[in-house]
C-alpha cells in the first residue's frame, strides 16, 4: 500500500471519479498536452500546475490562466499550499483532493483517464463541503466549547437546571450553532457534531453546576438510534446521580410506537425527557396525549411579544399550555425575554421559563 494524492471530481450522476497524481510536477488544463485535461472552454490551455512543495506540501500555481484557479473558494494569486480535502475549482471545474493508500498495481496513469466534460459558466459548484479537515478536528475536541443556561421557575425565579448548549471557537469554523450543523449537514455528520457538543457539555460543564437537572439536546437523526442509546448508557454509568432531561426535537416525533419504546428504554436509565421546540412546525398532540414527556418547551416563536399577540394567539397557546397539564407534563416557556412576557407566561399556566430575562447562556469558563 502506498499514499497517493488524488483529485477527487463529481461527475454525470452524481457519481465520485479520483483522478490520481502519479507523478508531480502534473499540468492542468484545456489543452490535450496537459497530465490532466479538462474540456472546458472556461478553462485556460494551461491553467494550472501542481508542483512538490519543499514542505513534503503540494503547491498549486495559477499560470496566470483567464477565469482563474481558487482553493476553498477563494481566488489564490499566483500560488497556494495545499492541504488534505482541500476544495480546488479550476475555473467552474470543481475537485476535492484527497490522500488514500493504494495497491500501486492499481494505479491508473492520466493517459489512462478519461477526460472530463465540465459546465462552461463561472458560477463555482458546490459538491464538496469545505472545512472537512477543521470539522474532523473539532470533534475530536480542538475548537469545542458549550454554555449552560438557566431554567427556572416561572414564579419564585429559582434555578431548577440548565439546557447545555454546543458552542466552538476553532479559527477556521463558524461560531454559530446553526452554521455549524448546516456544515455538517452538508457532510451528513449532524450526529457526529450532535454527540461531541453533548459529550463536551457532560464533561466540562456539568461538574460546575452540581445539584441541577442537565437538559441535553439530540438531533432528530439519532433520536430513536441505538448509537444514541448506548451513549446515554455510557453516561448513566459514569454519572449514576446525575438529573438528566433528553431534549427531543419536535421534527423527530412522527412514529408513536418508537417514541413509546424509547420512553420506555429512557425509564430504565432513570432518564427523563421533553418536547422540544414544541408549536415550531406541526404540535404533535396525538404524540403528546399518548406518550407523554416529562416537559414540554414551547417554541419561542409562540412566545416572543405573546402580550401584545391577538386574542386569538393567546387564547391558542393558553389552550396548548392547558392541554400539557392535562397531560401531566410541565410546560416551559423559551425564550423569555421581557417582564411583560414572563407574566403573561405565568397567567397561562406555564410552570417554567428560559431566556435572556433570567439567564443568557454562560461561556464554560465563567461558571
Amino acid at each position: 500500500m502506498e499514499k497517493q494524492w488524488s483529485l477527487e471530481s463529481v461527475g454525470a450522476g452524481g457519481t465520485h471519479v479520483d483522478f490520481v497524481i502519479t507523478r508531480l510536477p502534473c499540468r492542468v488544463g484545456r489543452s490535450k498536452e496537459n497530465d490532466l485535461v479538462i474540456a472546458n472552454l472556461g478553462l485556460s490551455r494551461f491553467h494550472a500546475i501542481l508542483v512538490r512543495d519543499i514542505t513534503g506540501q503540494i503547491r498549486l500555481i495559477d499560470e496566470n490562466s483567464t477565469n482563474g484557479t481558487f482553493v476553498n473558494r477563494h481566488r489564490i494569486e499566483g500560488y497556494c499550499l495545499l492541504r488534505e480535502n482541500d476544495i480546488v475549482h479550476f475555473a467552474s471545474a470543481e475537485f476535492k483532493l484527497r490522500l488514500r493508500l493504494v495497491e500501486q498495481e492499481t494505479v491508473l496513469s492520466f493517459d489512462q483517464m478519461h477526460t472530463m466534460v465540465m459546465p462552461s459558466n463561472m458560477e463555482l459548484s458546490e459538491h464538496f463541503a469545505p472545512n472537512e479537515a477543521e470539522f474532523d478536528e473539532l470533534i475530536m475536541g480542538n475548537g469545542l466549547s458549550g454554555a449552560a443556561q438557566p431554567i427556572v421557575d416561572a414564579q419564585t425565579r429559582q434555578i431548577v437546571g440548565y439546557e447545555l448548549l454546543g458552542r466552538a471557537n476553532h479559527p477556521r469554523l463558524p461560531k454559530s450553532p446553526i452554521e455549524l450543523f448546516c456544515l455538517a449537514e452538508a457532510m451528513d455528520r449532524e450526529v457526529d457534531l450532535s454527540l461531541a457538543f453533548r459529550d463536551f457539555g457532560v464533561s466540562k460543564i456539568a461538574p460546575h453546576i452540581k445539584g441541577n437537572t442537565l437538559f441535553i439536546n439530540a438531533h432528530p437523526k439519532e433520536t430513536f438510534s441505538e448509537v444514541f442509546l448506548a451513549s446515554l448508557e455510557r453516561l448513566r454509568k459514569a454519572s449514576p446521580g446525575l438529573s438528566i432531561v433528553v431534549e427531543i426535537h419536535e421534527s423527530a416525533v412522527t412514529d408513536i410506537e418508537k417514541l413509546r419504546v424509547f420512553a420506555n428504554r429512557l425509564a430504565q436509565l432513570d432518564i427523563r425527557f421533553a418536547y422540544d421546540d414544541f408549536g415550531a412546525g406541526q404540535a404533535r398532540l396525538l404524540e403528546l396525549a399518548d406518550v407523554p414527556a416529562h416537559f414540554v418547551k414551547f417554541d419561542m416563536s409562540l412566545i416572543r411579544g405573546l402580550h401584545n399577540a391577538s386574542p386569538r394567539k393567546r387564547q391558542l397557546v393558553r389552550d396548548l399550555v392547558q392541554m400539557v397539564l392535562a397531560t401531566g407534563s410541565v410546560p416551559l416557556a423559551e425564550g423569555v425575554e421581557d417582564e411583560e412576557e414572563a407574566q403573561i407566561c405565568i397567567e397561562m399556566g406555564f410552570r417554567l421559563i428560559q431566556g435572556y430575562l433570567t439567564g443568557r447562556p454562560a461561556p464554560v469558563d465563567s461558571l
